[in-house]
């Protein structure tokens, strides 16, 4: 099957309008999408802000209306595209987007928005970007690219299926969101906040309930494409992210295996920076990351929990810009934990185990839907997608 005629991007979309904020409207406030508004997992604007005219940036520019598709430039491999909302609506983008705002008696908004997603425009605008270190395409290449273009009746039954699948996915992504706390909730609900020690439990210090054991640097010379693979802050909470290797034969200290629990010490907040149960197969401790040797009087999920927990005060310690930071291991030392009872700390790890089996299962489902989503996506775009598949996307 040849698949529906392309069309030009660029002939299917209207004009946007500018505008400088700190001079049309100085004394003003505006809402602001950067790039960095837009979650590129969820392709959606989540980040939007109010702004002062008088401190706009200087990419703060385009005036953006709802319905409008908005396609970073930059580093196009990531796919930072969202469709504007109701609720943008008069808001005002940066030039790091092309904005895309379909002509509405030829393409149909979701049809476009679903187009900018696919692998095949992807695939077309990492090979047209430019520069290495920063890769990115132009507003024109955006706007000359092709894509498939069936009648618009078609477009919107097509668009309807793929937001169906896409509706269950975002779905299953705030389920695993919800089980991401729901541990920290335990743990409050049992032992309290770290931070006021509201139950009055005995304290000692982190150095008093374990040992930390630092990794150590690898050169590049010493990275290779097969051995033991070398774990770095990106690959604790992260298993997409490519390791290093090395065949290199090292101090037992720096092996890390399976069930280590891991500290990294620098990184960013809330992603890198805390404490991790490592669930990868053996490796060797990079730089920046403690391997955590408890010695019996604290469990281990407990343990990583409350950890965690403290990071806020860590952090208020912590040496390094906005963003990146690191600690001492004077400073993790001299953190206090809470020691409730030994069999209260066993009872939040059943309960831990009860969350995380639930994570898993999420997990899983989310998995089958993306595999759901990637062919009835590739399918879409080539005039395959036929009327039956839109009750394989049910709730």
């Amino acid at each position: 099957m040849s698949g529906p005629p392309l069309s030009v991007i660029g002939e299917q979309v209207d004009p946007v309008s500018s505008w400088t904020p700190e001079r049309d409207d100085p004394d003003g406030v505006f809402t602001y999408v950067d790039l960095s508004a837009v979650d590129q997992d969820a392709k959606v604007v989540s980040g939007a802000r109010e702004l002062a005219c008088a401190e706009a940036p200087s990419r703060a520019r385009q005036l953006i209306r709802a319905g409008d598709v908005l396609v970073s430039t930059v580093r196009p491999n990531l796919n930072g595209v969202a469709l504007v909302p109701p609720e943008l609506d008069g808001a005002t983008a940066s030039t790091g987007f092309c904005v895309l705002r379909p002509r509405a008696r030829q393409l149909d908004a979701r049809y476009l928005y679903q187009w900018v997603k696919s692998p095949r425009f992807v695939s077309d605008m990492v090979r047209k970007a430019t520069g290495a270190s920063y890769p990115a395409v132009s507003d024109r290449i955006v706007c000359e690219s092709k894509l498939p273009l069936p009648p618009l009746p078609e477009q919107r039954r097509i668009a309807e299926i793929l937001d169906k699948a896409d509706a269950l996915r975002a779905k299953r992504r705030t389920a695993l969101a919800q089980l991401d706390t729901l541990t920290q909730s335990i743990f409050l609900d049992m032992f309290g906040d770290p931070a006021t020690n509201p139950k009055g439990w005995p304290t000692r210090r982190l150095d008093a309930v374990c040992g930390l054991v630092n990794g150590r640097a690898f050169k590049p010379e010493e990275w290779e494409e097969e051995g033991l693979p070398i774990i770095r802050i990106q690959n604790l909470n992260d298993a997409t992210k490519p390791f290093n290797f090395t065949t290199q034969s090292l101090p037992e200290r720096f092996r890390v295996r399976s069930g280590d629990i891991l500290f990294s010490w620098s990184g960013t907040p809330g992603t890198s920076f805390g404490c991790f149960r490592w669930s990868g197969s053996e490796g060797w401790l990079n730089q920046h990351i403690f391997n955590v040797r408890l010695n019996g009087t604290l469990e281990g999920d407990y343990f990583i929990a409350h950890v965690n927990l403290k990071l806020v005060e860590l952090i208020a310690k912590a040496h390094g810009g906005v963003g990146l930071q690191h600690v001492t291991k004077g400073m993790v030392d001299e953190t206090m934990l809470m020691i409730p009872p030994k069999h209260l700390q066993v009872e939040f790890s059943h309960r831990v185990a009860s969350v995380e089996k639930l994570a898993k299962n999420q997990s899983a489902s989310l998995n089958s839907l993306n595999a759901l989503f990637a062919s009835l996506q590739h399918r879409a775009f080539r005039a395959e997608l036929l009327q039956s598949d839109a009750g394989e996307v049910s709730t």
